[in-house]
């Protein structure tokens, strides 16, 4: 299929919806979910000071900015949806590109969607119990509502959930503002206490600087999801780079001054103290008003659940395409011309994960996988320079920034290996089991008939129920 054509008014394929706007909407929607509102104390408790947290959060701002530019290399010269999946099969292989989803499909992507519903869960609750704890079963129940809600908009209309990711970005950013400018204005009265020996407190251990490394790349971590969606943007070659640039300095600047307006009024002790940041220094500066603060926080997760939900169906989409997944997942709805099925795949995987899981461990299990993977990404794309020197490649960065990138992402590997040896080897058998799984499913083509036959039955079944046939440009092929 080629992803350069625009499609007919009537064919049932996924439209080139994602403008230049709604590209970075997608990218700031779902980089800033709660962490930098509720605990950007990973960082602090790790550095040991106010100066070093500050530092540790611009570089990792640039070096996310350095993995996006190689993502968005990798998004103009392989013009397929589908992002780390798409990259892993271009570059080594089916085998690497399965064990990728199957790992996306069955942990990582059910736990992360469901954390940070939690969190929007909590703080949309949060202004009717001031006073006392919130029940755990209600945080469960809203949260299972606003999964529900956001799966249900991105199987609906895609211009519908990229109108409202842009909205929903607009009050992300609202929300900085409202931390940003308080803390600007204690500047200038001169509130510079807490900056005093910036570099002085307790000294980061050699242990200490590369978690809070990690705490810092994983608050950046969304960088990559307009890649997942390439076939789906509008003119790609300059929209990708654009989008990726733009998002990553706006993303980046307002971190590092959402965190100078945290010390501005709370000192390093006391923020390592909070249960909640953002809520503290709004309760410490505008009284009332600081009620809107955990309003803002519930939105900001929904834009999260939204562009993650967005982007992540179009990478079981294009791996079912590729078929290493279910053929149905592959199929778009006749009227809506949504990935419907490659959509609602992941609620009752959520839903098991929510009211069961232990959500924490299972990421902490996996966090090393998402960096591998997206260091094996990297790493692919000096080797496609060298296997495919000709290949077009209309956005092209210095090597040494791939080189500087995927070094970064393994050393992170190794360091949660180090640090945290049992969760990380744990995590290492789940996503071994994808091996297995590429031999039983995809390699093995003697399946019983009677297992085939059920198997098309199902698919038929489901196509019935839920309104969708395979994109009308690959039935011609």
């Amino acid at each position: 299929m080629d992803s350069g054509q625009p499609a007919p008014e009537g064919k049932v394929v996924l439209k080139k919806k994602v403008t230049l706007l709604r590209g970075i909407s997608i990218i700031i929607g779902t980089i800033i979910g709660a962490g930098i509102f509720i605990s950007p104390k990973g960082i602090l408790k790790n550095t040991g000071s106010v100066g070093m947290s500050l530092t540790v959060w611009t570089v990792c701002g640039i070096l996310s900015l350095f993995g996006a530019l190689c993502y968005a290399e990798l998004g103009t010269c392989i013009k397929k949806s589908g992002g780390h999946y798409t990259y892993i099969l271009e570059a080594f292989g089916p085998l690497p590109a399965f064990v990728r989803v199957w790992v996306e499909l069955l942990v990582i992507r059910p736990a992360a969607t469901a954390v940070i519903s939690l969190a929007f869960g909590r703080y949309i609750l949060e202004p009717f119990f001031m006073q006392c704890e919130i029940p755990e079963l209600a945080i469960k129940l809203i949260t299972a509502v606003g999964i529900t809600l956001v799966m249900v908009l991105n199987s609906t209309s895609v211009s519908w959930s990229a109108r409202i990711q842009i909205f929903l970005t607009f009050c992300k950013l609202v929300a900085i503002l409202i931390i940003v400018v308080p803390g600007v204005i204690q500047l200038i009265k001169g509130e510079t206490q807490h900056f005093k020996n910036a570099f002085a407190g307790n000294d980061a251990s050699v242990m200490g600087l590369p978690l809070a490394f990690y705490s810092g790349m994983y608050a950046y971590s969304g960088w990559f999801y307009l890649n997942f969606v390439t076939e789906e943007v509008e003119n790609p070659e300059k929209n990708i780079p654009l989008a990726i640039c733009i998002s990553m300095i706006i993303v980046t600047v307002g971190y590092v001054l959402t965190n100078v307006a945290y010390f501005t009024t709370i000192s390093a002790g006391e923020l390592l103290l909070s249960k909640a940041v953002a809520v503290t220094f709004a309760e410490r500066l505008m009284g009332n008003f600081s009620l809107a603060v955990p309003v803002f926080v519930a939105l900001s997760c929904f834009g999260s659940m939204n562009g993650g939900t967005f982007a992540v169906s179009r990478m079981f989409f294009v791996a079912s395409r590729e078929g290493h997944l279910p053929e149905i997942l592959s199929m778009i709805h006749v009227r809506k011309h949504t990935p419907l099925p490659a959509v609602i795949v992941l609620h009752p995987l959520t839903m098991i994960m929510l009211f069961n899981g232990d959500l924490y461990s299972l990421l902490n299990f996996l966090s090393f996988a998402r960096w591998l993977f997206i260091g094996l990404v990297v790493a692919g794309l000096i080797y496609l320079r060298y296997k495919h020197p000709d290949m077009p490649r209309p956005f092209k960065v210095p090597l040494f920034i791939p080189a500087l990138f995927s070094f970064t992402c393994l050393f992170m590997v190794a360091l949660s290996l180090y640090s945290d040896p049992v969760n990380t080897g744990i995590g290492f058998a789940i996503t071994l089991t994808g091996v297995p799984a590429y031999y039983l499913f995809i390699v093995w083509d003697k399946k019983p008939k009677w297992f085939r036959k059920l198997l098309d039955k199902v698919t038929v079944t489901l196509q019935i129920l839920l309104e969708v046939i395979p994109p009308e440009e690959d039935q011609k092929s």
